[in-house]
């Protein structure tokens, strides 16, 4: 039997908890603020998410900075720091080998708000809308029938 999970089958449950572990360490250096880019001091960042390589090899960390201005010289801040940061996830996560840091834009709080406006457009309230009145229309069947 073959025990190997399917591609589509989604983040181990390893990949998940790793993935934690770097997301606090990471979120608890860049949070004490003492950074040697002037970039990242100007900056508080916050690291909602990282997705892990299936090999561990890889950490892919989605970060914003608080706001959302001036995301393109933090990425590019962390980018260059990122040895030295994988040297301060290293001392606080006890792993076999630490992965690479990737940083990558944060768009879960742009989804939120897309989806947001999307429940409340005028097509969906007029479902909404629709909805509530099919619901009262089988119970005014049912009193006509007895």
């Amino acid at each position: 039997m073959n025990r190997r999970a399917e591609p589509s089958a989604g983040p181990s449950q390893r990949m998940l908890r790793v993935g934690e572990l770097v997301r606090h360490a990471l979120a608890d250096v860049l949070s004490r603020g003492d950074h040697i880019d002037p970039v990242l001091a100007g900056h508080i960042i916050t690291v909602p998410e990282v997705r892990m390589s299936p090999d561990l090899k890889i950490a892919t960390c989605y970060v914003m900075p608080l706001g959302g201005k001036d995301i393109t010289p933090v990425i590019k801040a962390l980018a260059d720091n990122a040895r030295r940061l994988r040297g301060e996830v290293a001392r606080r996560v006890e792993l076999k080998s630490v992965p690479e840091l990737r940083f990558r834009k944060d768009t879960s709080f742009d989804e939120g708000a897309r989806m947001d406006a999307l429940l409340r457009s005028p097509q969906v309230q007029r479902d909404l809308d629709g909805e509530d009145a099919l619901d009262q229309n089988p119970t005014d069947k049912e009193t006509d029938a007895e």
